[in-house]
């Protein structure tokens, strides 16, 4: 079996597009009750040392970043076998990520559609430039997407832009459930924040809420990051963009240690996800080892992830990623001008 027999891996793939109701409680409850144990310990630390409250903000800020894959799961509909339970769930998980779940079902769904699809930027995925568009661009163009690929704008700004501002509006095709549910997730968020402002005081919530709200916001922009920005990824026109080779070539297998990977939903599996984003979570890895085509998607470790923070723009000539240096070798080849 191939990349190029996409009907015959997706055929083999279908039992594990099942959810297993005892694997998902199980799930919730050994990701949930961590969380809300750990926020509480937090608390009681802050008459002992802040330093210690600290160090459980960083734990829970990784169960908080677990939770985001519990409700990523339940937007594509495969953590429940049944819809109505993986909206709940996905609400009630909304709104301890921030993440209004009509809202973000969406989005999601429309990146899944047009991963790697250059004619079809814009919607759920990270703002990436060719190098003939940057080179076109206008100097306040090029300086806008310059700053936005900033690694301080986009993993300390960002959160704080995407997940307290952005996802509290929504779009104006937006229909009336996901507005509703904005609404819904927009007061829940306010009304908890206030019921433990009351309780505990402003200063101990942010004390601790601010720590793993920033911790866990950077880490999962970090991950949808660098799942699709590495050098040898995959991107296309719509005349010869193709949706298997968009998951096995322009997704990463990220490789992360046993711990990590478990706190991160097994969301490194990212190209059988995209391959078939109805595998909940916890078969990620075992679609992955079962199936040769799948293990020979791009792998990039802790240490190798590193390097994508260099990548800046898609030179779709020789089909890599290169940075803003690498503009000056092809200014010199092409002739471009004041492309830097």
């Amino acid at each position: 079996m191939s990349k190029k027999d996409p009907k015959q891996l997706r055929k083999q793939m279908a039992p594990y597009e099942k959810s297993n109701t005892k694997n998902s409680v199980r799930q919730v409850i050994n990701t949930l009750v961590p969380f809300f144990a750990l926020w509480f310990l937090a608390y009681q630390s802050l008459s002992v040392s802040y330093f210690l409250t600290l160090a459980l903000t960083i734990i829970a800020a990784g169960f908080l970043v677990r939770i985001f894959i519990i409700f990523h799961d339940c937007c594509h509909g495969s953590f429940f076998k049944n819809r109505r339970a993986n909206r709940i769930l996905g609400t009630i998980t909304g709104v301890l990520t921030l993440c209004p779940f009509e809202q973000w079902r969406r989005s999601h769904s429309i990146h899944h559609a047009t991963s790697s699809n250059l004619n079809k930027r814009g919607t759920g995925d990270v703002w990436v430039m060719t190098v003939d568009e940057y080179v076109a661009a206008s100097p306040l163009q090029r300086l806008g997407y310059r700053l936005y690929r900033n690694p301080f704008v986009m993993f300390v700004l960002g959160p704080i832009y995407i997940f307290l501002i952005l996802y509290r509006f929504n779009g104006k095709n937006a229909r009336s459930k996901e507005r509703i549910n904005t609404y819904i997730t927009n007061a829940s968020i306010v009304a908890i924040a206030g019921l433990l402002c009351w309780a505990i005081g402003w200063q101990a919530f942010l004390l601790i809420q601010g720590p793993i709200f920033l911790i866990s916001g950077s880490l999962g922009i970090w991950l949808f990051y660098v799942q699709h920005q590495f050098e040898d990824s995959y991107y296309e026109s719509q005349e010869e963009w193709d949706y298997v080779k968009a998951a096995l070539e322009g997704s990463s297998y990220y490789k992360l240690p046993k711990v990590l990977q478990w706190l991160t939903g097994n969301i490194g599996f990212h190209h059988v996800h995209h391959l078939s984003p109805r595998i909940p979570n916890y078969y990620l890895e075992e679609v992955h080892n079962q199936y040769k085509p799948l293990q020979e998607a791009q792998t990039i470790t802790i240490s190798t992830s590193l390097r994508s923070l260099k990548f800046r723009l898609w030179d779709e000539e020789s089909k890599k990623f290169i940075g803003f240096k690498d503009l000056k070798t092809l200014n010199n080849a092409k002739g471009y001008k004041h492309a830097n």
